[in-house]
């Protein structure tokens, strides 16, 4: 199969490549208009009690969602003088007529927790037109012009839920620009470094440009059928930008071994298919498995990551095996033109004779030593996820500074009644009843809710169409534990006879996304690791070195988790890598990482173990095998690896904390699985095994070479060649 793409890629090199400049053409003029097609929000789970409850709300008593919370301040006059009020009155008066469907102020509801401990500011807050989140946005921008326009005596910031969308919009591609800005010209250097020349360094690139690209199409695609996060757009540039480097420098590093022993242009373009092609197609396909497996949550933004994080491993895995393999027929020997002196590396030397090699067989003469002392001290950097905890994202998620986080601060800080969090019941009657008779059933109701620990009021809200709205209000803030407490309490209180209950609000949503994330992710986990196996069993005809490689995954795994709790929840860091600490991880972080680091730990896995596959066919020799295949694919991981995390590593810089943690998560365990996983743990581990990695059933094995996926046809040694262990 890959030998006739690479004949049909050589072939059909001009017809590849016009192509692909049409795609170019076509993505660059409509894919990029994802931009402005893209969702807000989506962390929360559309069919739990909580959203039920938000809908039924909206749907009869009417929504007072806090669109636009506007903070006014005045360090001359307080709230009490008429020109205060006059000054907020003209503002407010000057937005556009049809925008705002409720207004709330001091001097409208005589709340005096709209007016702040010192007198001198108070807050507006704005319901806006608009059936959705993305409809209330567009508001938002409508009405921004005019909400900027500062009052004469006053200063005004903006905050509440569309600010936040509008911030976090507006820091994505801030990030995004800032993260290509620095990996870019780092990423060309190490390239050049690595390749030795200018063309073969500029391969890579051009395969990164078309997966983004590629990814760009298919989400926008996608948004004409359902919502898609804004955050997807980092998970494009951040693997699909990465895994193209790697599945470029792959190929074009066989490709260059082959034209260097000698092959022709069409053979070493032939064998590079068969190989290494058909490594990445491997590679493509775990890695977007497992990142694929995100779509069982019913949560838009871990959708969106699925959506996003598939669509870029594709695009990556399509591009590097027809458009790349057009370009190097194209190229031929010219691969090797503008070399800069003194980089890149020379004709290939013997693999014996490399220092992979002599690591390998270093490890191997103590392969106990080596399991004893690396299993246990990974592991113990796994063990602070033991005690993680998992929260929500709030303003905290923005940077320090940044005007909708500064609102909320103020609002805790400065306002005695406007800390804390609601808890929302939707009340509905079986019967129609009047106002009067309404209330009066709801009054023992009422009662209990008002005895209840932790809560501090309670109020009935509105009451329209058989639903009454009763809000619930606690001093601790939604993200707090005290806080899950009130809404379980509040779910425990028995409703008035004749009536049900749905009970929401922001902690509420919190409670019932904790839920599905636990029911979902064993069932998540379960089927990325059911068709792993079975893809690397395809691979390589083996059962032990699938177990074998889940179990190293594990391991990456386990360490990476650990430190995002020590870094993120425990806040160490803090101040190098400037995030405030939320005392918890992003309830989504934890499976969005465990879906993408166990698909790019798999891409080194296969990589390295079909050079090992390759090398033991021809030889039969586990040991050497193991030695050679690391001998040969060594520089190349570790390569490949620095790129990556270059990549990821620049979002690292992100001014939103959970696109940070992924970015430093994604680096930790890259850097750990590329260096003493794969370069000593599992040499050492294929040691021990010897001819047991390469085991099967005998009628699994008889399936395989009819129907497996071999580099190398030859037969498999029958006998036993391992050495004696060294502990």
């Amino acid at each position: 199969m890959f030998e006739t793409l690479g004949r049909l890629a050589y072939r059909r090199r001009r017809a590849f490549l016009v192509l692909t400049g049409l795609f170019v053409i076509g993505a660059a003029v409509w894919g990029t208009g994802v931009f402005g097609s893209l969702a807000n929000g989506g962390f929360e789970a559309p069919n739990s009690e909580a959203a039920k409850a938000v809908r039924t709300l909206e749907q009869t008593v009417g929504r007072d969602g806090s669109d636009v919370i506007v903070l006014y301040r005045s360090d001359a006059a307080t709230v009490a003088d008429p020109e205060f009020k006059q000054a907020v009155d003209s503002h407010l008066a000057g937005l556009p007529d049809g925008e705002v469907v409720r207004t709330a102020t001091y001097w409208s509801t005589k709340a005096p927790a709209c007016v702040s401990n010192d007198q001198h500011s108070t807050y507006a807050v704005l319901t806006l037109a608009g059936a959705d989140p993305e409809e209330r946005l567009a508001t938002y921008h409508r009405i921004q012009d005019a909400l900027g326009r500062t009052p004469a005596g006053l200063d005004v910031k903006l905050g509440g839920e569309m600010a936040v969308f509008e911030e976090v919009n507006v820091q994505t591609e801030h990030d995004i620009v800032q993260a290509e800005t620095i990996s870019l010209p780092i990423v060309l250097v190490l390239l050049v470094i690595v390749f030795g020349g200018l063309v073969a360094a500029s391969l890579p690139l051009f395969v990164g440009g078309l997966a983004i690209l590629g990814a760009f199409v298919v989400l926008r695609a996608l948004t004409t059928f359902t919502d898609v996060s804004v955050f997807s757009i980092n998970i494009v540039t951040m693997i699909g930008f990465g895994l193209a480097i790697d599945y470029a420098l792959f190929i074009v590093t066989r490709f260059r071994e082959q034209l260097a022993q000698g092959d022709d242009v069409e053979k070493a373009l032939v064998t590079t298919m068969a190989t290494a092609g058909r490594t990445v197609a491997f590679s493509g396909i775990t890695v977007g498995v497992a990142i694929t497996s995100l779509v069982l949550f019913p949560v838009m933004f871990l959708k969106s990551m699925a959506y996003g994080g598939a669509a870029a491993v594709v695009v990556a895995m399509v591009a590097a095996l027809t458009a790349l393999p057009a370009l190097l027929a194209v190229l031929g020997h010219r691969v090797n033109k503008l070399r800069i002196p003194g980089l890149g590396r020379s004709k290939p030397r013997e693999g014996q004779h490399g220092a992979w090699y002599r690591l390998a067989q270093s490890v191997m003469r103590r392969p106990i030593r080596y399991v004893v002392v690396l299993v246990p001290l990974v592991l113990v950097l796994g063990i602070p996820f033991l005690r993680a905890e998992l929260g929500g994202v709030d303003h905290r998620a923005l940077p320090v500074g940044s005007e909708s986080r500064t609102v909320t601060e103020i609002l805790q800080s400065d306002f005695a009644g406007a800390g804390g969090s609601n808890v929302l019941a939707a009340v509905r009657f079986d019967a129609s009843l009047g106002d009067r008779e309404a209330q009066q059933s709801l009054a023992p109701y009422l009662k209990n809710l008002q005895a209840l620990r932790d809560v501090d009021a309670v109020r009935v809200d509105g009451y329209k169409d058989g639903v009454a709205s009763v809000v619930v209000h606690t001093s601790y803030t939604a993200q707090e534990l005290p806080a899950r407490d009130v809404v379980k309490a509040v779910r425990g209180v028995v409703p008035p006879a004749g009536t049900s209950v749905q009970v929401g609000g922001e902690t509420a949503a919190l409670l019932d996304l904790l839920d599905v994330m636990g029911e979902r992710a064993p069932w998540m986990i379960g089927l990325i690791i059911v068709i792993t196996f079975l893809l690397l069993f395809l691979a390589f005809g083996s059962l032990v070195l699938p177990a074998k490689a889940l179990l190293m995954n594990v391991l990456s795994l386990a360490a990476s988790f650990g430190a995002m709790v020590w870094i993120f929840q425990d806040g160490h860091l803090s101040g190098l890598l400037d995030f405030t600490p939320a005392g918890f991880l992003d309830a989504t972080n934890p499976v969005l990482l465990f879906a993408v680091l166990f698909g790019l730990s798999m891409d080194y896995e296969v990589f390295l173990l079909s050079r090992i596959r390759e090398e033991y066919d021809r030889t039969g020799d586990n040991t050497k095998a193991v030695a050679l295949g690391l001998q040969r694919t060594g520089g190349i991981i570790t390569s490949a690896a620095l790129l990556l995390v270059i990549v990821v590593g620049a979002f690292s810089t992100s001014g939103i904390v959970f696109v940070k943690m992924i970015g430093i998560g994604l680096v930790i365990a890259i850097t750990l699985d590329a260096t003493v996983v794969r370069a000593l743990l599992v040499p050492a581990t294929m040691r021990l095994l010897g001819k047991a990695n390469w085991w099967a059933p005998p009628a699994l094995t008889r399936w395989w070479q009819r129907n497996g996926f071999r580099e190398v046809e030859a037969p498999r040694p029958s006998s036993d060649e391992r050495e004696p262990v060294n502990v």
